[in-house]
């Protein structure tokens, strides 16, 4: 990490992306009132060990594991879920060791130990629906996969779930800057037995970086693909996304396990660009897992609508007839508000898939 001196502390010089003859991201969140790049405002150097800005770190549902979220992020999406961290300088300075810290109190609670092949979000749901039923009530919903005792089901800021031998970083994104996560991963890896996930929009993750965090011993990436198009993808997160659609080979062939998400946004990103992410998906691997999230307004987008059950479920089954075979359906509760909703959700879409 190239550093240079300013106001007696260690701090990025350049950008990481531009040294390797790539574009910069849409860097650019608010620290006291004024703007800085990212990788400038959440990374430090002192005393010869990197610091990141952390907001929060807790068992996070539905994905059951422990998600450590990130100030700071090198895209500017218009419908962050995030903003008011992602795009605002919020939390405290961690060092690596910091994170190796929560890392080994998270592993005491560990409830579920996965195989590495499902060391993502998507399979979370195999295991739990996270409904609690089985602790509030001592019996288990309609829907429970029945793999769990009910003591394996833990109460965490965003309710029930087990906890799952996995650690994730979330909220912003500056994998363009690999050394933290690359520290990170080192030092759980040889501490623990737990599995490091990271949640990115891809734009971070160059060549050189991918294997970067692959020598560091990474296991697997959530990527989540804003849109196939182009300009919508620009209009939405500041950046272009040609680098991104062609992310999932190259993170496939070098071993990692991937997972992929898209929101389905009305007028933005409708059915036709999610049947096309998943054509191009499935050129790469069939089997890579895929989830359609359904979008909700939140900070520019807020007078966006959400999408309809019919919509929702247009979209599943064209993104079904390309032939990738792990799909699921998400947010339910967004477009499945009544009972006449969930009833055609059942008749359209498999059971295990929503």
């Amino acid at each position: 990490m190239n550093k240079i001196q300013k106001h007696g502390k260690a701090q990025i010089a350049s950008c990481n992306l531009k040294k390797q003859g790539l574009k910069p991201g849409s860097c650019l969140v608010t620290v006291d009132n004024k703007k800085a790049l990212a990788c400038q405002a959440t990374l430090k150097n002192e005393n010869n060990k990197t610091h990141r800005m952390i907001t929060s770190i807790h068992l996070s549902r539905p994905e059951n594991y422990l998600s450590i979220y990130q100030s700071g992020c090198n895209f500017s999406c218009r419908k962050c879920h995030s903003w008011y961290f992602s795009k605002i300088r919020e939390g405290s300075w961690y060092t690596p060791e910091d994170v190796l810290k929560e890392a080994v109190t998270y592993q005491q609670m560990v409830t579920l130990v996965e195989p590495k092949k499902k060391a993502t979000a998507w399979h979370a749901h195999d295991s739990c629906r996270c409904c609690g039923s089985c602790v509030l009530y001592g019996k288990r919903s309609g829907s429970c996969p029945e793999l769990l005792k009910p003591g394996a089901v833990l109460l965490s800021p965003q309710g029930f779930g087990p906890a799952r031998n996995i650690v994730a970083f979330t909220g912003g994104d500056v994998t363009c800057c690999p050394e933290f996560y690359a520290e990170c991963t080192r030092l759980i890896k040889n501490n623990t037995e737990l599995m490091v996930l990271i949640e990115t929009n891809g734009y971070g993750l160059s060549p050189r970086n991918l294997d970067h965090l692959q020598e560091a011993g990474v296991d697997s990436f959530w990527l989540d693909i804003k849109a196939y198009d182009g300009k919508t993808h620009k209009w939405l997160t500041g950046c272009p996304n040609d680098r991104i659609l062609n992310l999932p080979e190259d993170i496939r062939k070098r071993n990692f396990i991937l997972e992929v998400l898209s929101l389905y946004i009305p007028g933005v990103v409708d059915a036709d660009q999610l049947e096309k992410i998943a054509q191009h998906l499935k050129i790469t691997d069939s089997e890579i897992p895929f989830t359609i999230l359904a979008f909700f307004p939140e900070y520019r987008l807020k007078d966006f609508r959400t999408p309809t059950v019919y919509e929702m479920v247009d979209a599943y089954q064209r993104v079904k007839a390309t032939g990738l075979q792990n799909i699921r359906l998400g947010n339910i509760g967004v477009f499945a508000r009544y009972e006449r909703d969930l009833d055609y959700l059942q008749a359209h879409v498999d059971r295990n898939d929503f």
